[in-house]
C-alpha cells in the first residue's frame, strides 16, 4: 500500500507539473499574441500619423506654390513712368 501511495503521489506531481507547463506555454503564447497585436496597432497608428502629416505638408506646399506663382509677376511698390519721344523709363521703387 505504501508503494502504491508513493506511486500515486509521484503521478499526481507529474500530472501537476504537466498542467503547469501547459498553462505556462498557453500564457506565453497569449502574451506573444498580445505583443504582436499591440505592435501592429502601434505601427498602423504611426503610419496613419505620418500619412496625415505628409498630406498636410503637401497641402501647405501646394497652397504656397499657388501663392508664389500668382504673385511672382506682381512687384509691389511704387511705379513711376517717364516717357519722352525717344525712350521709355520705368522706375520701380520697392517699399
Amino acid at each position: 500500500l505504501a508503494e502504491w501511495l508513493s506511486w500515486w503521489r509521484s503521478m499526481q506531481a507529474k500530472m501537476l507539473e504537466q498542467r503547469r507547463c501547459l498553462a505556462l506555454r498557453l500564457y506565453t503564447c497569449q502574451e506573444w499574441a498580445v505583443v504582436k497585436v499591440q505592435a501592429q496597432v502601434r505601427m498602423w497608428q504611426a503610419c496613419r500619423r505620418f500619412l496625415q502629416a505628409r498630406q498636410a505638408a503637401c497641402i501647405i506646399q501646394s497652397h504656397w506654390r499657388w501663392h508664389a506663382s500668382h504673385t511672382r509677376g506682381l512687384i509691389r511698390g511704387r511705379y513711376e513712368v517717364r516717357a519722352s519721344p525717344l525712350e521709355l523709363d520705368i522706375e520701380i521703387f520697392m517699399t
